[in-house]
């Protein structure tokens, strides 16, 4: 059974109370550093994929220094900058507590734990054509009832490939070799799956070629599989397969253009209504800019093919907008609205059910309360950013199912017991509250509150009410 939030290890309290402490201190005036820029040239912005850093940066002198730079830009060569070997490390802490999971129809009770997340990273560059790139990562869980796949991972090999670059032509070539991360756009279905404790890797061959406004990419990869048995365990093989090609455009003052097929491959797929080889056509069209105070991002997707015996057609859509005021704290007022296909009719040789794919857990929420499969979402929003790095967000999103023949979703696609063939297409609504404080360049703070008032359908499946925070101290360096 759960444990109860009273008897949580107090090392776990404590860290939730500092963290809130320092979110409490965003409100505080922040340091000089952290409010204007020094002089001279920039540093590299820490990524969020570490690979995409350059720090040849550093062998301008007249980039400013921090503590650690001589391990973060190793010179290799004493004409060529673009010679180097760097260093680096990132270290994620997260009190998170959930009262409860998937609407405590799994289990009862309130429960409180720490994910903790260290990746270790080295980037040979010998020359400004290849870059062999190795990270490490250790994903621990601290006193979580019931861990899940995507929250424990002891040491292994996250990232570890060669690349190449160089023109060609009048464009640009990149060719990526290896275990590497990949995503798209709002990563609404093909993220790293920073949200969770594990981050998704690919073993993949990856191509890009860049000319002018548009940029072709193709690849295919074997995903990686987690397991938690002993170290350097994790593995991927032909069971499992997902590539494709995308074309993509930048539209002169009017954003990006995108379009993308890709095929996914799994052996031993399971759903309500189908089991056996997963075969899926994927199509996905997407459209985003910003005019002026105006800012947008549609995207489609539809699937076609087969699960088992039984033909699959399944579509998505996803939307999200604002709308930015001048004055105090810059307000963008923000709407989303999302929906995906359930199965329509069980047992009819046929699966609408929408394969979210790798979607990203940071999209609607990080309480994992909403998959991306059968339903209808819509979320308005208000954004504030009080000073520079500090940034506040308060929604309320509502839910329901595109056809109560199929479940009730939790993230990523796990279907919720008891509510496939029930009445009631209301799922529920959602309040979240979101604060992202930039403190420096490497050092970020976030908290986030979601409480979730449950409808009819979740009622009658044994559900309640659900409340998570999230308290979160990332370090990189």
């Amino acid at each position: 059974m759960p444990v109860p939030a009273d008897k949580q290890p107090v090392a776990l309290k404590r860290l939730a109370a500092s963290t809130l402490a320092g979110l409490v201190l965003a409100t505080a005036s922040l340091p000089a550093s952290a409010q204007t820029a020094s002089a001279g040239p920039a540093r590299p912005a820490i990524m969020s994929n570490r690979w995409q850093e350059d720090w040849s940066v550093l062998a301008d002198p007249q980039v400013p220094r921090q503590a650690g730079d001589s391990l973060k830009y190793i010179s290799l060569s004493d004409t060529d900058p673009q010679s180097y070997l760097s260093l680096g490390a990132t270290i994620r802490e997260r009190f998170e507590y959930n009262a409860s999971p998937s609407f405590g129809t799994t289990a009862r009770g309130a429960d409180g734990w720490l994910i903790d997340r260290k990746q270790v990273h080295v980037d040979f560059r010998p020359n400004e054509h290849w870059q062999w790139f190795t990270q490490l990562e250790d994903a621990r869980t601290v006193d979580k009832a019931l861990p899940g796949p995507a929250d424990h991972d002891r040491l292994d090999v996250e990232q570890a490939f060669i690349a190449y670059v160089a023109d060609l032509g009048p464009g640009e070539l990149k060719l990526r070799l290896g275990r590497q991360e990949m995503s798209f756009d709002l990563q609404r279905f093909v993220s790293a799956r920073d949200g969770p404790n594990v981050r998704q890797a690919f073993d993949a061959l990856w191509g890009n070629y860049t000319i002018g406004p548009w940029r072709l990419i193709g690849f295919w990869s074997h995903p990686v599989q987690y397991r938690d048995e002993h170290t350097f365990d994790d593995y991927s093989n032909r069971r499992f397969q997902y590539g494709g090609l995308r074309v993509e455009r930048q539209l002169k003052n009017a954003g990006e253009l995108s379009a993308f097929y890709s095929r996914w491959l799994l052996d031993d797929a399971s759903y309500l209504d189908a089991k056996g080889r997963e075969r899926r056509n994927i199509y996905d069209v997407r459209y985003a800019g910003k005019v002026g105070k105006v800012d947008w991002d549609l995207e489609s997707m539809l699937q076609n093919g087969s699960v088992g015996s039984d033909s699959v057609h399944a579509w998505a859509i996803g939307a999200r907008g604002g709308y930015s005021i001048d004055g105090p704290w810059t307000p963008r007022l923000g709407l989303q609205a999302d929906a995906a296909s359930g199965d329509r009719h069980p047992h009819d040789g046929e699966l609408n059910t929408f394969n979210p794919l790798f979607p990203n857990g940071y999209y609607f929420n990080l309480g994992g309360y909403t998959g991306y499969t059968n339903l209808i979402h819509v979320k308005p929003s208000v954004t504030v950013k009080p000073r520079a790095g500090l940034t506040i967000m308060a929604a309320v999103g509502f839910l329901w199912r595109m056809t109560t023949a199929d479940a009730v979703y939790v993230q990523p696609n796990i279907p919720v017991a008891r509510t496939a063939g029930e009445p009631g297409r209301y799922t529920g609504a959602y309040g979240q509250l979101r604060i992202d404080w930039l403190a420096r360049a490497d050092l970020t703070l976030a908290l986030e509150a979601v409480h979730y008032r449950i409808g009819p359908a979740l009622e009658r499946a044994g559900g309640h009410d659900s409340n998570y925070l999230g308290v979160e101290f990332k370090y990189s360096w």
